[in-house]
């Protein structure tokens, strides 16, 4: 694999750390509900990235796993609540929350997803594409 910068992130109380090559594939502001209601905002900025490119640092003794473990689910830390990451796609991808990142990505959001099911008081004003549920290719 080619070297990319390394990032690192973690939750908001600090005992879950991670690093994260700077290669993500794509980044999209996601509006389903499952989103809005994890994060308690109007969507999550997440960023994708294959399983292999993603590695903790620190805390696997304060994780607390919300869905199947074997499966797709979230990551959380069990002292703060934060989301730190989510295992997707069969397993071969993370979705990176975007503001658990200490460093700025290379990438930045490229679409709306999922907004067949937004919040209802919450207007997207950016000019950026919008998908009724997640892009197909």
């Amino acid at each position: 694999m080619p070297e990319y910068r390394l990032l690192t992130g973690k939750c908001l109380c600090g005992a879950v750390e991670y690093q994260v090559d700077d290669a993500f594939e794509y980044a999209m502001n996601c509006h389903c509900s499952n989103c809005r209601r994890t994060t308690g905002s109007a969507f999550k900025p997440i960023a994708g990235i294959r399983s292999e490119r993603f590695r903790r640092a620190g805390g696997n003794d304060a994780l607390l796993i919300y869905g199947n473990p074997d499966a797709a689910h979230d990551v959380h830390c069990a002292t703060c609540g934060s989301l730190v990451h989510s295992v997707v796609r069969e397993g071969a991808y993370v979705h990176v929350p975007m503001g658990t990142l200490m460093d700025a990505p290379t990438i930045r959001p490229t679409a709306h997803i999922f907004v067949g099911s937004k919040a209802p008081w919450y207007e997207i004003t950016d000019g950026l594409p919008q998908y009724r549920e997640f892009p197909e290719g």
